[in-house]
């Protein structure tokens, strides 16, 4: 099997995006590509067909090679928890919670293990892999136990390309810094300069000292690629939806929790050109807005504990009855009037926690089985029914809600009463006519149109020719062609 390795100076230099241009660009050329990290931390995850659970990027990555996503693609997910533990997820299912030392000293070859099993298994049905690493591999204090970055190169025997972010400043000394604190440098074949402002003109001399100090070839200097619509991964992209946000017409205030998860539910709302969505971490800062969406949570009680003690609830009430409430998987389980958790499954023992109290009737046990699955149903909207499709992964159980919101084959889920909506739905956004459906009051209320409907981009295919258009590409192919 050929591939090569992406690897960055840091976290968030654009190592996600990038393997997900190479996967969409091989498989453009016809090659059986898949997409590879050996361990991924993250809460905000991805569903396979299967009902298991992988890092988001890997399950975008898949879905930009047109192929169907699985365990393999990422067999070790750490899920961070209260108390300074992560739930380890194997192979796409919860293993158990650890501490850093615990995982460090138990898990390690086991994590050896499943890392040489999965690509095997890879091995056995791609041609091609590209492999996302993690962080910065210059940890020196984790490289003896590293299961993620040039440990994972060496173990599938490719070539490393170094990305560096000359966004955040720095650029020179991240690169040189790391490849004299990595572990055999000399497995970096190349250099990628990533999120570049600007004339790349003036970035020649940065370029020629880059090559002629370290030896490697500059690769490409990437610019920066604004409203590119491919989801983001783990919580530094919270900052990143931020910057984009603007002022609109209807606003949309997100409650940004302690222990936020699954953030890119709130990432298509942004598509809406009348919208804008703002994050909150403070009751104080909630003022008046037209939706308030309390979105999902690692831990359920704590990030409701941790609104209860601002007087959420309060601040809520006094809004006006056209502001609309929504709650979405963990933060639709606060909405109710009780939750149960006396064996700590959501991270802390609690024998009965009083809920927001917005939901008559609704209470929520905490239970060891995880409810992981992808689900599609309709959603009533007044005299509409909307199709919507998404998935579930959450541990609670909740009573079910009168009016229900969403109706399945199989039955229902959510609720949809007064100006209150919630479900356990991750995605329920994600349906351009959902939204619309759903936005509507607000805009006929504002007296604002009907936004036209635009005809849906290929994101994947936009990004991966902004990438092909400025690196070697030639150069990355020998590159993985030379890997074995």
């Amino acid at each position: 099997m050929h591939g090569l390795m992406i690897q960055g100076t840091s976290s968030d230099v654009g190592k996600s995006m990038i393997c997900t241009a190479f996967c969409r660009l091989l498989a453009d050329q016809g090659y059986s590509v898949a997409p590879f990290k050996s361990q991924n931390m993250s809460n905000n995850s991805y569903v396979t067909v299967m009902g298991e659970e992988i890092g988001r990027s890997q399950g975008v990555q898949a879905e930009a090679a047109g192929i169907v996503a699985t365990v393999d693609m990422n067999p070790i997910l750490l899920k961070p928890e209260s108390g300074m533990k992560s739930q380890v997820v194997l192979f796409g299912k919860k293993l158990e919670a650890m501490d850093g030392m615990d995982y460090r000293s138990r898990f390690y070859e086991q994590g050896l293990a499943a890392i040489d099993q999965a690509l095997l298994n890879l091995s056995k049905e791609f041609t091609h892999i590209v492999i996302e690493g993690a962080g910065s591999p210059a940890e020196v204090n984790l490289n003896d136990r590293d299961l993620v970055n040039m440990a994972v190169a060496e173990r599938a025997d490719v070539p490393v390309i170094l990305v560096a972010d000359i966004e955040r400043g720095g650029v020179f000394a991240s690169i040189v810094g790391t490849l004299a604190l990595m572990p055999n440098p000399e497995r970096v074949k190349g250099l990628l300069i990533n999120k570049f402002r600007g004339d790349i003109g003036l970035f020649e001399d940065g370029v020629g000292f880059l090559e002629s100090y370290t030896g490697i070839p500059v690769l490409g200097v990437i610019p920066y690629l604004p409203n590119h619509a491919i989801e983001q991964e783990d919580s530094l992209g919270v900052r990143e939806l931020a910057k984009t946000a603007s002022r609109k017409p209807i606003d949309i205030a997100v409650l940004k929790h302690p222990y936020l998860s699954n953030f890119t539910d709130i990432e298509a709302l942004l598509n809406e050109p009348d919208v804008s969505v703002r994050w909150v971490e403070f009751v104080a800062d909630l003022g008046v807005p037209d939706i308030v969406i309390i979105p999902g949570t690692k831990s359920t009680i704590a990030d409701l504990r941790y609104w209860k003690q601002q007087e959420l609830q309060e601040h809520l009430k006094l809004l006006p009855n056209e502001s609309k409430i929504v709650g979405l998987c963990g933060g639709f389980q606060m909405l109710g009037e009780w939750l149960e958790d006396p064996c700590g499954y959501d991270g802390m023992k609690v024998e009965l926690e009083q809920g927001l109290g917005f939901i008559p009737g609704m209470e929520t046990q905490f239970t060891e089985e995880k409810f992981v699955q992808r689900r599609t149903g309709v959603a009533h909207f007044e005299k509409t029914d909307i199709a919507v499709t998404g998935y579930e992964i959450h541990t609670g159980r909740s009573t079910p809600g009168n009016p229900p919101l969403i109706h399945y084959e199989t039955g229902s889920e959510g609720y949809q009463g007064g100006r209150i909506l919630g479900t356990h739905l991750h995605g329920f956004f994600d349906s351009p006519d959902c939204r619309r459906a759903f936005l509507a009051p607000f805009r006929k209320t504002k007296k604002l149109p009907e936004p036209s409907i635009q005809q849906e981009i290929d994101r994947f295919g936009r990004w991966a020719q902004h990438v092909k258009q400025h690196i070697d590409w030639q150069a990355v192919e020998r590159m993985m062609e030379a890997s074995q």
